[in-house]
């Protein structure tokens, strides 16, 4: 399993949690994003810049992730595209996508989507938690054990 991470807006703790399990279990991370990120210097981890450009970071990974692999994306169409190809899907907060899922949160992003063009304002995400957080590495930890 290939661990793979939309990296332009992921949180610093949970690339902190990546690293360490990346380290603990030998398995390969790939962080993707359209600027330069330091990442611990490991044979099992490593970063891909790629062009600025809308989508950019989320179409190399469409591109590359394959059955199997794990993606931790908060984007919504990623998800979509790559649980469609046999992979799994992991939010930030700990929110697994998966084929029963992954329509419905897409429908509901659309939705969103169409209010906010309308001038409707709909507001962001709570603030990142601890709880967030706990989620997310609880939610790794039983992807990873799976595997």
């Amino acid at each position: 399993m290939h661990i793979w991470v939309d990296a332009d807006a992921c949180p610093a703790v949970i690339k902190d949690i990546l690293f360490r399990a990346a380290q603990r279990t030998g398995r390969p991370l790939t962080l993707v994003a359209n600027q330069h990120l330091r990442v611990p210097g490991s044979p099992h981890i490593r970063m891909i810049q790629v062009p600025g450009g809308f989508d950019e970071a989320d179409k190399y990974i469409a591109q590359h992730a394959a059955a199997g692999d794990l993606v931790i994306t908060a984007d919504i169409p990623l998800a979509a595209e790559v649980v469609a190809k046999g992979a799994h899907a992991l939010s930030p907060r700990g929110e697994l996508y998966d084929k029963e899922n992954i329509r419905q949160l897409l429908d509901l992003r659309n939705f969103m989507d169409t209010l906010r063009s309308s001038g409707v304002e709909t507001g962001g995400p709570a603030a990142f938690s601890a709880a967030d957080r706990q989620a997310f590495a609880n939610r790794l930890d039983r992807l990873l054990g799976k595997a």
